[in-house]
């Protein structure tokens, strides 16, 4: 087992061409500049992790670029790499179990949500257009699957990216290709609605990448249209509030961005595939603090894939080419 530090450097490895978006994105890279970015490690947060741990491997408590990641009440966290494994670690990076999803052959998941009302771990199947659901300890839990079937249809799905529970247990799934939407279903799996679909414009999107609920507002990660669009689902149908954010690398602005969570205090906080820094900003989108560059030395990122936020507040990101987990604590 391999024992965290507080420097454990990654292995580079070759980008992961397979999605849509990261083939944009290796064609893309050289005009946004990313480069420039080096250095530009963030005023409020600092850029220096308190906990760096995780390395390219295949053993229990390494990673081949880990896709996701979830949170428990215990600060358990819940990682998925590209084998297909689901490993469990302490809030410090300490190795507690691992089993592996069903079926890889066609890929992998890419999104996973702790449902802590009932006690599962919720994945996003991606390739194979279904939510898994899990027991904490890794039992499948059949009856409580949604999806399995290619389509467009109630039910049906194209390539799952992300779930969300709202206070009620309803839960609000996520999917990119040919169908850019969110669908919802009640604590039983039974379709209620659907919105979306693929477009520029306002309530569409293009890979809603990371779902997150946090006081009945939905947030929704819109990847390859780089920005963040919300609703409200306080009333008997999701009313959209709005979106913000664009394709650019200034405080703001967004660059594949593949992760989303809310703090307590009601800030948001954004992991940019393509920029790979994380922002934080006000819940109208103004920007408070960033940090992060390419690179693999601590602070840095390598193509991040999503981020966490603990009981106590600190910030638990996913560097997926880096193979590893960086911790960061909030101020304040």
């Amino acid at each position: 087992m391999h024992k965290p530090s507080r420097i454990d450097l990654a292995e580079s490895d070759p980008i992961d061409r397979r999605q849509a978006c990261q083939r944009m994105l290796a064609g893309a890279t050289a005009l946004l500049g990313l480069s420039s970015l080096n250095g530009c490690v963030a005023s409020a947060m600092g850029g220096t992790p308190e906990l760096v741990w995780g390395r390219r491997g295949l053993s229990d408590g390494r990673f081949l670029k880990p896709r996701a990641m979830a949170i428990d009440p215990d600060d358990q966290l819940y990682i998925v790499d590209t084998t297909g494994r689901i490993q469990v670690f302490d809030v410090d990076g300490q190795h507690l179990r691992t089993w592996k999803t069903p079926e890889t052959a066609n890929g992998r998941p890419t999104g996973m949500i702790f449902d802590g009302d009932r006690g599962r771990l919720l994945v996003a199947d991606t390739h194979y257009y279904r939510m898994l659901a899990f027991a904490p300890t890794g039992e499948i839990l059949p009856d409580d699957q949604i999806g399995g079937t290619s389509g467009d249809g109630p039910g049906e799905f194209a390539f799952v990216t992300d779930i969300a529970v709202d206070g009620d247990g309803c839960l609000y799934i996520g999917e990119y290709g040919a169908s850019d939407r969110i669908q919802r279903f009640d604590p039983d799996g039974k379709f209620m609605a659907q919105w979306g679909g693929t477009g520029r414009e306002v309530q569409h999107f293009v890979r809603p990448q990371s779902l997150v609920i946090h006081d009945k507002t939905l947030w929704i990660a819109d990847a390859c249209n780089h920005r963040v669009q919300r609703y409200d689902l306080s009333t008997t149908e999701p009313q959209w509030i709005g979106s913000w954010g664009h394709e650019g690398k200034q405080p703001g602005e967004f660059y594949y961005p593949y992760g989303i969570e809310v703090d307590s205090d009601g800030t948001v906080l954004v992991c940019e595939y393509g920029n790979q820094r994380i922002q934080r900003l006000t819940p109208d989108g103004e920007p408070i603090s960033s940090w992060g560059a390419p690179g693999h030395d601590p602070g840095q990122l390598y193509q991040p894939w999503g981020l966490v936020v603990d009981s106590k507040r600190r910030v638990h990101v996913l560097d997926s080419n880096n193979h590893r987990v960086q911790r960061f604590t909030l101020p304040g």
